[in-house]
């Protein structure tokens, strides 16, 4: 490891980050979240990535507060199964819907999708305890793909077809089904380009299309 990444690692370097925070965002800031330590009142929750390239907020041009969000790996929602195994997603999700009322849920997806890569073509021997049993959660992804896609496309088809099955999944949770079926509740899948910034979007018949950029 070089120098530079240890640094990058850092306590130093995490500090030094707060204090740019403090110095140059905290001024304009202070105000909402003197707000905010009342309460939050999202509107959405966004179900993203953990991948450290794709932060929903900044994507989606979001201030704090707006915006309830999970991250974890590709993205995934597991099926409704309320027993007493711990349900780390589940659990965020039913927060976010039975108490703070969301209107909408955004399922985020993104280029480049470590989990994704790894249900398609096999994770990596350092990743055997729990990412291989995590994406067997999308593994019915794999039957919907077009077998003779390849290279780029076939990695964005298998990034969407996760996030079909995450949506599935969800309208699989009762409270969430009701609240669709309501009107109360709407449910939008969405997929980031890393690479060129771009948005597409997944309409309600399962078709995506590019977000207009202006």
């Amino acid at each position: 490891m070089s120098d530079a990444d240890k640094q990058a690692g850092s306590l130093d370097a995490l500090f030094e980050g707060y204090r740019r925070f403090r110095e140059e965002a905290w001024p304009d800031l202070q105000r909402r979240f003197e707000r905010l330590a009342a309460g939050q009142s999202p509107k959405v929750m966004v179900i993203g990535c953990s991948d450290s390239r794709v932060d929903p907020q900044q994507i989606l041009g979001a201030a704090p507060g707006e915006l309830f969000v999970l991250r974890n790996v590709a993205a995934l929602v597991p099926p409704y199964a309320p027993d007493q195994a711990h349900h780390g997603a589940s659990a965020a999700i039913e927060f976010a819907v039975r108490v703070l009322g969301v209107r909408r849920i955004v399922v985020l997806a993104h280029a480049g999708c470590g989990g994704v890569k790894a249900l398609f073509d096999g994770a990596p021997p350092e990743a055997s305890d729990f990412v291989v049993n995590w994406m067997e959660i999308a593994s019915r992804a794999k039957e919907t793909v077009d077998p003779t896609l390849e290279g780029g496309q076939r990695e964005r088809a298998g990034e969407e077809a996760c996030v079909g099955v995450t949506i599935e999944n969800l309208m699989g949770f009762p409270w969430i089904r009701e609240r669709v079926e309501r009107g109360e509740l709407a449910i939008t899948g969405m997929h980031f380009g890393v690479a060129t910034g771009c948005l597409r979007c997944r309409d309600e018949r399962g078709f995506w299309a590019d977000v207009p950029a202006n």
